[in-house]
């Protein structure tokens, strides 16, 4: 199968290529540089490149601590992610030969954070912030029309806090952990739906797959999160003690949101409980699905 990644030699692109070419895939990418790939430019005027599956990964980082929150870097987050997808899905729409599949990566955002509610896919999304309406519009981006759209199985994978050495969540907490300053954020008790990446590049493999033939497949939404559940404390706790430190020093919520910004901040200050229904009925077997058994890999 030859499967053209938007974002691919991004954090979680890099993941997915390494697996896809593991299982004997081929990959391409669309890339902003000339020379690199595909370039978007070349999507958006000439169309799609010969393929047999088409996912989407791109998307500025939300949590780039070197990065201000400012209307001008919100713009840059919602075209990295919004305007990549409509390009391929309108690009896909044209393609007289179109691809099987059609993957793409969003987010929990979708869900309203709660300390009660519990989601999982078919679970209704909320027009209650910037990153419930990113969400929405970016995936509204990816629907095709009617037509080509029996022709092509399309997948939107929700991603919850995405853990792994070569960038994500974790590496930025390493530093204050192992001098002992690390602890939880705010209350602590807000959910903290999180994923290993090589399981999230296997969910988004599973996806451009199809799954198994005995299950039927896959189409629709899938929660690409940890089928096991913790708090955001209860991760401080689990990222101590694998480094053998304690997790007794917690970060105020006025200080990450003075650092972040107060909406930037709420990513970290709520969450929301979700559950991967979909996915795991979908036949796909996690690799990392305890909190413990994943930040021990990713550490040592």
């Amino acid at each position: 199968m030859k499967v053209l990644i938007g974002g691919g030699s991004g954090f979680v692109g890099s993941a997915l290529s390494r697996l896809l070419r593991s299982k004997g895939h081929e990959v391409e990418f669309v890339s902003r540089r000339p020379g690199a790939g595909v370039t978007w430019t070349h999507v958006a005027s000439r169309g799609l490149p010969p393929c047999d599956a088409v996912v989407n990964v791109a998307g500025a980082n939300i949590l780039n601590p070197l990065r201000r929150w400012s209307r001008s870097f919100q713009q840059e987050v919602v075209l990295s992610r919004v305007e990549t997808t409509r390009t391929l899905s309108k690009a896909i729409s044209l393609c007289p030969h179109p691809p099987r599949s059609w993957v793409l990566l969003t987010g929990v955002g979708y869900y309203q954070p709660s300390l009660r509610e519990e989601y999982h896919e078919g679970s209704v999304g909320g027009d209650f912030d910037f990153f419930s309406r990113l969400v929405g519009d970016w995936e509204s981006a990816a629907r095709l029309p009617e037509g080509i759209g029996r022709l092509v199985r399309q997948v939107v994978v929700r991603a919850g806090v995405v853990l792994g050495r070569e960038g994500g969540a974790l590496p930025p907490m390493l530093l204050p952990f192992r001098m002992g300053l690390g602890g939880p954020l705010g209350s602590g008790l807000q959910p903290f739906p999180w994923i290993h990446v090589e399981d999230l590049a296997g969910i988004l493999l599973h996806a451009l797959e199809g799954g198994g033939r005995r299950l039927g497949e896959v189409e629709g939404v899938l929660n690409g999160v940890a089928p096991s559940r913790c708090t955001q404390g209860e991760f401080a706790e689990a990222l101590a003690g694998s480094l053998g430190r304690g997790a007794r020093l917690r970060v105020p919520a006025a200080l990450v949101q003075a650092a972040l910004g107060s909406e930037r901040a709420l990513l970290l200050l709520q969450g929301q409980w979700v559950e991967p229904r979909r996915t795991l009925a979908s036949g796909y077997r996690y690799r990392f699905p305890r909190l413990q058994a994943a930040i021990d890999n990713l550490l040592h």
